[in-house]
C-alpha cells in the first residue's frame, strides 16, 4: 500500500467514524497536504457532502462529512 492509498484510508475511516474533516485536520492528523483530491478519489465510491465554512475573520474552506456509500444509496 502506497502513502497515498494509506492518507486516504485514514481519511475514509475518519470519515466513517461520523465526523467531518477539514484540511487543517487532515494535514495534522493524516500529513494530507491535498484534503481535496483524496475526497474527489473517494468520492468515485462514497456519498460525501462539502460544506462551506466561514470564518469571523472571512477565511473559507471546506469541511467533508460521509453521507454513504453509493452502493449503499443505489439500493
Amino acid at each position: 500500500m502506497t502513502r497515498l492509498e494509506t492518507q486516504q484510508q485514514k481519511i475514509l475511516e475518519h470519515l466513517k467514524s461520523g465526523k467531518a474533516i477539514t484540511p487543517m485536520e487532515a494535514l495534522n492528523n493524516y500529513g494530507c497536504f491535498r484534503l481535496a483530491s483524496a475526497i474527489h478519489r473517494l468520492r468515485k465510491q462514497y456519498l460525501i457532502n462539502t460544506d462551506l465554512v466561514v470564518e469571523d475573520s472571512g477565511k473559507t474552506y471546506a469541511s467533508y462529512s460521509l453521507i454513504a456509500s453509493s452502493e449503499n444509496a443505489q439500493t
